[in-house]
């Protein structure tokens, strides 16, 4: 590999803050903003706007679309060909 031309690459915390839920793993991306960690270390912290915790197809919030009546709302708009 080539020196100098890849990003650093180090621990970084995760912050939900809609499910109000961090999590600290390693990435390459970087934050001004830090926070100090249950460790007692201060890291980078990125704010996110969903994670797994709040995701609706995690939480089992999702919505079932009825695609049966998707399919007749569309036959009987534009009618059956053939």
């Amino acid at each position: 590999m080539r020196k100098g031309i890849h990003p650093e690459y180090g621990p970084v915390v995760f912050r939900d803050r809609a499910a109000n839920y961090a999590f600290l793993t390693r990435s390459t991306m970087t934050s001004e903003k830090t926070i100090e960690w249950e460790d007692g270390n201060t890291y980078p912290v990125v704010d996110v706007e969903i994670s797994n915790v709040s995701h609706p197809f995690y939480t089992g919030t999702a919505r079932v679309l009825d695609t049966a009546g998707r399919v007749e709302r569309f036959e009987r708009r534009y009618g059956k060909q053939g």
